[in-house]
């Protein structure tokens, strides 16, 4: 390791010269109080900035055991940190002059979900805080600037250090309150079982968001109050007793006018599989870690799932136990995203009627009269909904604004009025009873084995190295294969797609053989990157600052989405 007036020294010999000269810098350099990493170094001032570290000694930063002694106290001190960084970070980005991206320096953008990323880490033994950020190493034109560089290296970034990591820089109270909010929401998670819930929603809640492109709250919106004949109160360690709406394992049906809350309180849902940030509006919203949101997919592929316990006997002689498309329909979209949602562990759905496949959501009693159930291949969602719960103990919150057929079904039925909550079950139940009952199919399905055996596909490698591309939250590429994830609408950072572009490329070249399912494919990856971080994925163990964790649910998502999954069919199995 060299020190700082090394690479001082070494900066004013390269200055002026041809920018490939900033190569020669990469390394690490003792500065007062850290140690600075120059990992890697931009090809030209118009190319990526260049990829940098900082490492904390643990002593130096200062933090108390207690802020990081659990993974989820130090995932919230992680985030904060990143937060805090970021924020000083910005005040010198581009204050050194040149071309190109000369004197940028970015962190990762954290949005109001606190999630589990690589831009800071925390060594839970030493304290040590490393965090991982970009600069654009300045020139003129093509020509280094090293004077500039100087500045950002020896006067801002002591500054960033100083005042967004240091502990004795932050305010002690803030800090404490980011780990008692942790700990508070997971206390919340840890009594939903206990009490029978999926889900709860604290009053005072603010679930409106400012726009479909902001996660912030919606300012002047109504909070969040819950029915009377819902309501749960929690115990939590430091917020002490908190009341909201406790949502009952079962079928819950959300019900109301246009515009009246229901697809916002399921939105708040879907994310409440995510702590979030002070202020958010949502911090006491917590679901079911293992919910997904459910919808028809138009258009995907689907590979060698069994879908039959939705889609019987197709007229084209199609295998729905082992159904294999490249461009899925409304309704057997929906059936595998069901399936797969089973597979990858969901112990709740969540879906709405106005991303859902109508014909796999519900027939009439006219259709039913007219198309004769022989005649159709489809079994709807609504003659399965209560043998996966009572059978499988698996719930569903369905938001419906249309059709009033699942009153038959549900446990739970919840008008939202004008973003107000109202517990309406046995009005609906009375008012379901004037019609036809529902006609339930008379055979008991059972669940499929998922032991789909995943084989590596071909030529991943053959020109080198895999190139991973990331499309925002839309999806990732590798090579020339893009992923959908548009659909996959619990992602909520684009850095979970970037992870799940280098999960896939581990999968396939070191976990996939054949022999293993998916199942366990997914679960020995998920076990690697608990035990042994994110860099178990990353090509040559370096691990980038550009990463966020995403849940095995969201893995099981993105690999059934890869076009070249190589499932094996049923038939190759059975030889």
């Amino acid at each position: 390791m060299k020190t700082a007036e090394e690479l001082r020294d070494l900066l004013n010999r390269i200055d002026r010269r041809s920018y490939p000269a900033y190569k020669d810098t990469r390394g690490s350099y003792r500065f007062p109080g850290y140690v600075l990493f120059i990992d890697h170094v931009q090809g030209d001032p118009f190319a990526a900035p260049s990829k940098l570290s900082i490492r904390v000694p643990g002593r130096t930063a200062g933090y108390p055991e207690e802020l990081y002694n659990n993974p989820r106290k130090k995932t919230a001190l992680e985030d904060y940190l990143i937060r805090s960084f970021a924020k000083r970070a910005g005040k010198f980005s581009f204050q050194a002059k040149g071309s190109g991206k000369s004197g940028v320096i970015q962190v990762t953008r954290c949005g109001q979900e606190i999630l589990k990323r690589t831009a800071c880490t925390i060594d839970a033994h030493t304290g040590d805080v490393t965090v991982r950020f970009e600069v654009g190493f300045p020139a003129n034109g093509r020509t280094i600037n090293a004077k500039e560089l100087i500045k950002i290296l020896y006067n801002y970034l002591p500054e960033c250090v100083k005042g967004g990591i240091y502990y004795q820089s932050q305010d002690a109270v803030q800090v404490r309150k980011v780990m008692e909010l942790a700990e508070d929401q997971a206390s919340i998670r840890a009594q939903l079982e206990g009490n029978g819930l999926v889900a709860f929603v604290a009053n005072g809640s603010i679930l409106p968001r400012e726009s479909g492109v902001s996660g912030k709250p919606l300012k002047d919106s109504v909070p969040f109050v819950s029915p009377k004949e819902l309501e749960v109160t929690m115990d939590l360690p430091y917020r002490g007793k908190i009341v909201g709406m406790g949502i009952k394992k079962g079928i819950t049906l959300i019900v109301g006018g246009g515009y009246h809350g229901k697809s916002t309180l399921l939105k708040a849902l879907e994310s409440g599989v995510y702590p979030h940030v002070a202020g958010d509006g949502r911090e006491y919203v917590v679901t079911d870690e293992t919910a997904v949101k459910v919808r028809a997919e138009d258009g995907r592929s689907i590979r060698n799932v069994d879908i039959s316990m939705f889609i019987g006997q197709l007229p084209n002689g199609k295998d729905t136990k082992s159904f294999y498309t490249e461009d899925a329909s409304g309704s057997t979209s929906q059936a595998a995203n069901v399936m797969e949602s089973i597979e990858a562990g969901s112990k709740t759905l969540l879906m709405d009627e106005d991303t859902s496949a109508t014909n796999f959501m519900v027939r009439d009693e006219l259709m039913q009269r007219v198309i004769h159930r022989e005649m159709e291949p489809i079994t709807p969602f609504i003659e399965r909904v209560r043998m996966l719960y009572e059978k499988y103990k698996i719930s569903t919150v369905l938001v419906a604004g249309s059709s009033g057929a699942y009153f038959e079904v549900a446990d739970t039925i919840i008008q939202m009025d004008c973003y107000v909550p109202r517990e309406i079950t046995e009005l609906a139940k009375e008012e379901a009873k004037g019609y036809p009952r529902l006609q339930l199919p008379e055979d008991t399905p059972v669940l499929p084995d998922f032991d789909r055996k995943v084989k590596p596909s071909a030529g991943l490698r053959q020109k080198g190295r895999v190139k991973l591309k990331t499309m925002g939250r839309d999806g990732v590429m590798l090579n020339h294969e893009t992923i959908d994830l548009r659909y996959v609408e619990q992602l909520a950072d684009a850095e979970q797609l970037t992870m799940l572009g280098q999960i896939t490329r581990y999968l396939e070249e070191e976990v996939f053989d054949g022999r293993k399912t998916l199942k366990q494919a997914v679960e020995q990856v998920a076990e690697q990157l608990e035990t042994k971080g994110a860099s178990v994925v990353c090509e040559g163990n370096v691990l980038p600052g550009n990463l966020a964790f995403p849940r095995r649910q969201e893995i099981y998502a993105c690999l059934n989405r890869y076009r070249k999954l190589g499932t094996l069919e049923q038939k190759e199995r059975r030889q």
